[in-house]
């Protein structure tokens, strides 16, 4: 898994915070702009700017519309599983060896 968080691949997003970021780097990955990306997702340029930015709330089906819309997914699982402490390990550089 990466260890780097603008990198493709799984992260642990653990406040709402970590998500604008990780949002704005997929849509900078494929050379999106920010209406185009809005578009393609169904939202408004506002709604994926506070998104980004991490200001204001956005309803859930809107957030799985952008994601979506990114080619990201939404995982949840039981913090316990040992694939999620694989994944928090991944964004503070700490991966396990095989």
């Amino acid at each position: 898994m990466p260890t780097d968080p603008s990198s493709p691949g799984p992260l642990h997003i653990a406040a709402v915070s970590d998500l604008g970021p990780a949002v704005r780097a997929r849509r900078r990955e494929q050379s999106l702009r920010i209406d185009d990306a809005a578009s393609l997702s169904g939202v408004s340029v506002d709604l994926l700017s506070r998104l980004e930015n991490g200001k204001g709330s956005v309803r859930l089906d809107k957030l799985l519309a952008v994601l979506d819309g990114l080619g990201l997914a939404l995982v949840v699982g039981p913090k316990d599983d040992p694939w999620m402490h694989a994944v928090s390990r991944s964004v503070t550089g700490h991966l396990d060896q095989p």
